[in-house]
């Protein structure tokens, strides 16, 4: 096999997806079963042919074991040029590995081996979640330092741009529609994961984890124990 191969369905309105695999056994059914499924597949084996490829494409599937570069390095490289949807496919199952990679900005992994059926379900409830459509109005809420302008998606502290993931907007955005109220665990991962969600819980508290660092300790997300989370707007 090349150096990278693509394969298009028939279908013009399939979604793209960039599989970043250096390992022809894993990489050749996968773009196989994509294609069944009705997605547009696009094969590359390298960190350099990802980064060169992923502004044509809907959907990333990303190997972190590449022979140039490391996957996590990929992973935050994209994120920092666009916000299409990354799933890490990864062997490592260390709970810290999992934690960077969604620091970095992955928004969902599977462990290998994995199920394809699986996989699949991950992708269509990834793009469930990326393809809701924004909030109307574009109002700008203030609170005292904080400035979350759900229009832009751009979050600001004393008056300083705050860089977040797709998730971490979303989760400060939902907290956010209703300073004072809490929100209960299932409707956060409900709302802003998935209805669905099968992945673990955990990945919630690592989301708010990063969240609080990013607001470099304004003390604006409460922690309810065994309930969910509420906003509190500083004086």
């Amino acid at each position: 096999m090349g150096g990278d191969v693509a394969r298009s369905s028939s279908n013009v309105e399939s979604t793209s997806v960039l599989v970043v695999e250096d390992d022809d056994t894993i990489g050749v059914p996968l773009v196989e079963g994509l294609e069944r499924e009705g997605f547009e597949a696009t094969w590359v084996k390298s960190g350099s042919q990802a980064l060169g490829a992923v502004e044509a494409t809907d959907f990333v599937l990303l190997d972190l074991g590449l022979p140039d570069l490391d996957g996590g390095e990929v992973c935050r490289r994209i994120r920092a040029r666009t916000n299409v949807p990354i799933i890490v496919v990864t062997a490592r199952g260390d709970e810290l590995d999992r934690v960077r990679l969604l620091e970095i900005g992955a928004d969902d992994y599977v462990v290998k081996p994995f199920g394809f059926r699986e996989l699949v379900a991950r992708i269509r409830a990834v793009q469930r979640r990326t393809n809701r459509p924004a909030a109307v109005g574009g109002a700008v809420q203030h609170f005292g330092p904080l400035e979350i302008d759900s229009s832009a998606r751009r979050v600001r502290l004393n008056g300083d741009e705050i860089e977040l993931t797709p998730k971490e907007f979303d989760l400060l955005a939902l907290l956010a529609e209703a300073p004072g109220i809490v929100c209960t665990r299932e409707d956060i991962i409900a709302r802003v994961w998935d209805e669905h969600w099968w992945g673990p819980t955990n990945t919630l508290d690592v989301h708010i984890a990063a969240l609080r660092r990013k607001l470099a300790g304004l003390p604006v997300i409460t922690t309810l124990r065994g309930v969910g989370y509420r906003f509190d707007s500083p004086a």
